[in-house]
């Protein structure tokens, strides 16, 4: 956890020292804020090892086809990538190609999960059948 308040420290450093260059130089307010949040999405890679372990555990002991869980990384990536990006294009004066990013994830995401949700109507319909 120490780390965890490492970063939130240094985010809060980081959002001082933008409000100061914003003035200044906003080009460097951008940049600084681009590079602290791959700086944080670093750090959170470290915690999320732990859970990719899990998740290859769960695969493992459910015998589930890997494609699946390549699908759900992909997904949790994608969400997580457009929500950085649209925050920083909002940080920039961007707004509306924030909001046009989130929507292309959402349709992305959407895309992504048709494999799983047609093993989940199919898993239903034998269900329904064996009834």
């Amino acid at each position: 956890m120490e780390r965890f308040y490492q970063a939130a420290a240094g985010i809060l450093v980081a959002v001082i020292l933008m409000l100061t260059l914003r003035k200044q130089n906003s080009e460097m307010s951008l940049v600084l804020s681009v590079l602290v949040c791959c700086m944080v999405g670093c750090v959170a890679m470290g915690f999320l090892q732990p859970v990719m372990q899990f998740l290859r555990r769960l695969q493992t002991l459910g015998a589930l086809d890997s494609t699946f869980l390549e699908s759900l990384l992909k997904i949790v990536g994608i969400c997580v990538t457009s929500e950085i990006a649209s925050l920083i294009c909002e940080d920039s004066g961007n707004g509306a190609l924030g909001k046009v990013l989130q929507f292309l994830a959402s349709a992305v995401v959407l895309y992504l999960s048709l494999p799983m949700l047609t093993k989940l109507i199919d898993l239903v319909e034998d269900i329904l059948k064996n009834l």
